[in-house]
């Protein structure tokens, strides 16, 4: 079985369409499932060990992490695209220079990121409103993750250059290993050389680090086509182009989604704490129903971009649409679970028996369950759009989303209450289906129109 998972590739460009899309997202679903668990089993270790004090450091920082790392990981996101389009174009030397090409713009961006993280970190811990008894501690935190950035950058973008070939599991197996060794080494650092929540950090660096080294040795034993030469970093303006846009179009796409839910998370906290922890474990509970539809858009945005390299449209739509299928199945059979069981996992997820934060969070649950078809949907098109090369339409629906936070979160909040935080996605959802689908049906390219997208 594990020399099966070594040689896993699966085939994007020709043979059964749905067999390929599902077979490509089950190990990128895994993956997922271990990142919950993952960022869970951390938070209850510092928890436990370190107190309550400790774990709010943790996350009152978390949002900076998530914007500026967030930021540099959805530009590696971008430049994957971009080498599965070189990739399923079938062009060797093309596609070293393209791999050269993302090494050099991750690392510089990523560099650029860190350093001017590391100036503004404690100025926006503060522009947050953390509380002087954690901010020491948040800051020792982030400070951690922030300079080492660059490590966490090799091991995504050496996952990314995998996917991009249509190898999802050796990204799945070097995300269990890294999983594992970061609780070891979470428990090593914080109870063994008391380093508190710079030890979570240390640990989380490391453990990444261990496992972006095996990728990289995997690549050069398995990937050589992965592996350019001295020629292939030499500047292309157009490649250069091409990489950056399409990068900064997911990074900011990411760090505006990020900046919405912040906005949003504001207005919640003014609710009470008994709105707020149910809104919380609601959340939990609605990021692991939403898993099968979040994960399928982006082994369909592999799927696309090769199918654009070797410029076969037909692959294209068809693959959308059994995309949209699926978000419509798992959509009515989600919600119908949902429908009877949210009070019970409400109080699975929050160990609470207290009435308003089972009932708010079961009514959160009911609202927002028959919608996710139209999330998964939208979601599908927005990344078959990135797939073909548009990087504005995306990013603009992104822009959309953070209006609409702004607007809840100032104006329906306040005056609805939580109901106005419940029906705050599905309108956003709605209105980001309906631009992107028009996007998507009246685009040169899957029209039929043109070879070449411009944006």
């Amino acid at each position: 079985m594990v020399i099966s998972i070594v040689n896993f590739k699966c085939d994007l460009l020709q043979g059964n369409i749905l067999k390929s899309l599902l077979v490509f997202a089950v190990p990128i679903f895994l993956s997922n499932i271990f990142q919950q668990l993952y960022n869970t089993a951390d938070m209850v270790i510092v928890g436990h060990f370190l107190g309550e004090t400790s774990l709010a450091a943790i996350g009152a920082s978390a949002v900076i992490f998530e914007l500026l790392i967030g930021f540099a990981i959805g530009c590696g996101s971008g430049f994957g695209i971009v080498v599965a389009r070189a990739y399923g174009a079938g062009n060797q030397d093309f596609l070293k220079r393209t791999v050269a090409g993302a090494v050099v713009s991750g690392g510089l961006l990523t560099i650029f990121v860190s350093v001017i993280a590391g100036i503004f970190i404690m100025p926006i811990l503060k522009l947050l409103n953390t509380p002087e008894n954690i901010i020491n501690e948040a800051y020792s935190y982030i400070s951690m993750l922030i300079a080492f950035a660059i490590v966490l950058f090799t091991y995504n973008l050496c996952a990314g250059l995998l996917r991009a070939t249509g190898n999802s599991a050796m990204p799945l197996l070097f995300l269990f290993f890294s999983s594992l060794l970061n609780i070891g080494l979470d428990i090593l650092f914080i109870t063994q050389f008391n380093m508190g929540v710079r030890g979570a950090a240390a640990a989380t660096v490391a453990a990444q680090g261990i496992s972006a080294l095996l990728c990289l040795a995997y690549i050069f034993k398995r990937c050589s086509m992965l592996i350019p030469c001295k020629e292939h970093f030499s500047y292309n303006a157009e490649l250069y182009k091409e990489l950056l846009t399409q990068g900064f179009s997911m990074g900011f796409m990411m760090s505006v989604v990020t900046l919405g839910s912040v906005v949003l998370q504001r207005a919640i906290n003014n609710l009470g704490y008994l709105v707020i922890a149910g809104h919380l474990a609601a959340r939990k509970l609605n990021s692991f129903s939403m898993l099968p539809i979040a994960t399928l858009p982006i082994a369909l945005s592999t799927f696309v971009s090769q199918n654009k390299g070797a410029n076969q449209l037909d692959r294209i739509r068809k693959g959308v649409r059994y995309g949209n299928t699926i978000a419509v199945i798992w959509g009515v059979l989600i919600s119908t679970v949902l429908m009877f069981a949210a009070p019970f996992l409400m109080r699975l997820f929050s160990g609470s028996n207290e009435s308003i934060i089972i009932e708010n969070g079961a009514r959160y649950l009911r609202i927002n369950a028959p919608f996710y078809l139209v999330l998964g949907m939208l979601l599908n098109f927005r990344f078959a759009l990135q797939g073909i090369g548009e990087k504005v339409v995306p990013l603009i629906s992104s822009v959309i989303e953070l209006a609409a936070k702004v607007v809840f979160a100032f104006f329906l909040v306040p005056a609805f209450g939580y109901l106005g935080v419940i029906i705050c996605e599905p309108v956003i959802w709605c209105v980001m289906f309906a631009q992107l689908l028009y996007s998507f049906y009246t685009n040169p390219y899957i029209r039929g129109k043109t070879e070449a997208v411009s944006s």
